[in-house]
């Protein structure tokens, strides 16, 4: 693998998306991050390195209005988002193959992609926030998602970090619109789901349902679900082993049978 270098695209809206990437053989990892996370923490400092062991390639990036990316977080949604990562993606599609890892709402995000590229041969999906705006606006008090739609604008919650990071609703809008999606165009792309048991921010319960729909819909789908003791973040030392192996060793096998 190649040394990480710092990258930008410019978005429709003219604002640069930001991110790092290596190139490598083989097989090239894409993550994704998760709903007010920064590209660079625990799981994506291990990829990194992982990828860096073996010569693969390794691409992340922070969204528009977040991170070190352009623009002003209120000024997008989920759309955007996702076309951020469509048009990371499509800068490695003339690469090796791509598996993606997709932390929370990343996760969610990472399906929807895969359902529509062949360049993406795996999915590792980590607590995975499938419709979370819409779950999100189901859960809160009626009064106050009255409000939220009301005014248009709602903080994620009460911590005083997350108070300026106001959310439109627009959010649930298009959360329920893509979930309603989700399994339009089911492209059978090996999958793995890994989530903590005591996951109190997405609930792994979640996670159980989508498996649940996706085998009655399509039974022999390559997906497994690993439900294990933990929270939302997964990064214990135990954590991250059982991560790296449905990493790297799914991703060796696929590459010894493409030989």
């Amino acid at each position: 693998m190649s040394v990480l270098e710092p990258f930008h695209l410019t978005g429709p809206d003219g604002k640069r998306i930001r991110g790092d990437r290596a190139v490598g053989k083989d097989r090239q990892i894409l993550f994704i991050t998760g709903f007010l996370s920064k590209r660079w923490g625990n799981k994506s400092k291990a990829l990194a390195q992982w990828c860096e062991e073996n010569g693969w390639g390794f691409c992340c990036y922070d969204v528009r209005g977040f991170g070190d990316s352009d623009g002003r977080f209120i000024d997008y949604t989920l759309s955007d988002w996702i076309a951020d990562a469509r048009a990371v993606l499509e800068t490695l599609r003339k690469g090796p193959p791509i598996t993606i890892i997709g932390n929370s709402l990343g996760g969610w995000i990472a399906w929807l992609l895969a359902q529509e590229c062949q360049e993406i041969e795996r999915l590792v999906l980590i607590a995975p926030a499938f419709n979370m705006m819409g779950l999100r606006a189901r859960s809160i008090d009626p009064e106050r998602c009255h409000d939220w739609h009301s005014a248009g604008w709602m903080p994620w919650d009460d911590a005083p970090l997350h108070k300026e990071w106001p959310l439109s609703w627009k959010w649930v809008e298009e959360s329920e619109a893509y979930w309603k999606t989700s399994f339009d165009r089911l492209r059978p792309v090996s999958t793995a789901i890994l989530h903590g048991l005591q996951d109190t921010v997405i609930l792994p319960s979640g996670s159980s349902r989508f498996v649940e729909q996706l085998q009655s819909l399509a039974p022999s789908f390559p997906i497994e679900l690993h439900l294990v003791p933990g929270g939302h973040r997964l990064s214990s030392p135990e954590d991250l082993d059982l991560f790296r192996r449905l990493v790297l060793d799914a991703g060796k096998a696929e590459d010894e049978r493409l030989k």
